[in-house]
């Protein structure tokens, strides 16, 4: 820094400006003034941001030269990728499976025997966000039916249900006017299933949506439901919905499993070309979490039980999901 600053002075133009260097082990932690520490945090973000750009062009160009002798791209670690192997991970050519899935619950949905018909309802009282949500979701899954609670119990509701050949029975339950909680009931028989609701976004609430959904049959897409119980999930989900979707509609009803948090969305596609496909988000939006998977309809008492969450046993790595 001497040695630029003297040949600033003896050219006769102005003194090179000097670079302030921070000690080693300086941390921004360490500055006192809330607004600095701030402003020197930003900076120090921006930093990084730059020199990971410039690193990966970097990258790229070395790889661009080398051509086919270029080394396989490293995969990245994910808490995903390293997943703890689940035994009950269910093989598609299982001879086991395939007699369940032809001998369960769902079988004559997937036979072609019933045609879904839900009905959906809400806790006692419900807030105007809940039947909102309710009146929404009605929208998204064809032949569904909202009905107010009236301060029924369920399981009064649940043989009015069979006798008018309802399929599933789906119920929203809210905490301060928020909906936080979804049964989801197969009927006649069962499983009954218990979800922690989250994340709601109603359409008006969604950006750059698009226009109301039409009245076709959406396709129906599951990811990532790999275990025998999220086998059960995914079946659940998918018996709610027409066995045929109409095409002509465009319109995706997505259930998507990632650490065992079910994300839905629902989109139209769009087709900008014969290349080019966009899609716009309709709604609603929301996130589920299975609390608990029950064998028959609802019975809170004296019911059986599946599979239970229980945090203290179940979550003890990170890298463990049971769906």
């Amino acid at each position: 820094a001497g040695a630029g600053a003297g040949a600033g002075a003896g050219s006769g133009g102005p003194p090179a400006p000097q670079r302030v260097l921070f000690p080693p082990t300086f941390s921004v932690s360490e500055i006192k003034n809330k607004q600095r520490r701030h402003f020197m945090f930003l900076r120090w973000k921006q930093q990084q941001r730059k020199e990971k750009l410039a690193a990966k062009k970097k990258r790229r160009k070395e790889r661009e030269a080398l051509g086919d002798k270029a080394p396989p791209k490293a995969i990245p670690k994910t808490i995903e990728n390293q997943r703890v192997y689940d035994e009950t991970t269910v093989d598609p050519n299982d001879e086991e499976v395939a007699f369940d899935e032809a001998t369960d619950e769902f079988a004559p949905y997937f036979n072609r025997q019933t045609v879904p018909k839900i009905l959906i309802t809400t806790s006692d009282r419900p807030r105007g966000r809940t039947v909102r949500f309710c009146e929404q979701l009605a929208t998204v899954i064809p032949n569904s039916h909202v009905y107010y609670r009236r301060g029924l119990a369920l399981k009064r509701i649940i043989p009015q249900c069979i006798a008018r050949d309802f399929t599933d029975l789906i119920v929203i339950n809210e905490d301060r006017k928020i909906p936080n909680g979804l049964v989801l009931s197969h009927l006649p028989d069962g499983p009954t299933a218990h979800f922690r609701m989250s994340s709601v976004r109603l359409r008006k609430e969604i950006k750059r949506k698009g226009k109301e959904p039409t009245e076709h049959a959406p396709e129906v897409i599951l990811n990532n439901f790999t275990t025998r119980l999220g086998h059960s999930i995914g079946r659940m989900f998918a018996s709610l919905f027409p066995h045929d979707p109409q095409f002509i509609g465009r319109q995706v009803a997505t259930f998507h499993n990632q650490r065992d948090y079910i994300f839905f969305r629902f989109h139209r596609y769009i087709f900008k070309s014969e290349k080019k496909v966009g899609i716009q988000e309709l709604g609603p939006r929301f996130t589920l979490k299975l609390r608990s998977l029950q064998k028959g309809t609802f019975d809170s008492k004296f019911g059986e039980y599946e599979w239970i969450h229980k945090r203290r046993e179940m979550d003890t790595s990170r890298r463990k999901f049971h769906l």
